[in-house]
């Protein structure tokens, strides 16, 4: 499978994590982590529904994953997310060694790149782009709900 295919197919399954978080009311963000051309870790934003403001698809992820292999490393490991991440995510990535970093959507506030582009370890590639509209799409609507929702 070509790289381009490959990256549509693994985006859109975190983009139906995504619509999970959005099913429970959470900020809509998915990630799955692939390894040896298969997802080995799904997940989706559960700070709402765990209480915790670290529970982002990310995290989620990296923990399910690192289960999955049984270590901390996730290098040979690609992380597919919706959205840029946070710079708490970003510093957990580069904790985990993952070897590439795949989002949807740019996130201009919150994105780890407001703060350092250099906040992934050093030998991690990093990708954006793949599904960029319909990534964002997902969060402006989640958003402008919420927004229309305060105004009544």
């Amino acid at each position: 499978m070509k790289e381009a295919q490959a990256d549509e197919m693994y985006m859109k399954a975190a983009m139906d994590e995504a619509f999970k978080a959005l099913d429970k009311d959470e900020v809509p963000v998915g990630a799955v982590i692939v390894a040896g051309g298969r997802i080995i870790a799904r997940a989706h934003n559960l700070t709402e529904t765990l209480n915790d403001p670290t529970a982002h698809a990310e995290m989620q992820a990296i923990t399910a994953a690192a289960n999955f292999l049984g270590g901390k490393y996730l290098s040979g490991c690609t992380i597919y997310i919706t959205v840029e991440p946070c710079p708490m995510c970003a510093g957990a990535l580069n904790w985990s060694q993952i070897d590439e970093v795949v989002y949807g959507a740019p996130d201009l506030k919150r994105g780890y790149r407001t703060i350092s582009a250099d906040m992934l370890h050093p030998k991690t590639k990093v990708r954006n782009g793949i599904l960029e509209k319909e990534c964002s799409e997902i969060m402006t609507g989640f958003f402008g709900t919420k927004r229309k929702t305060r105004l009544k």
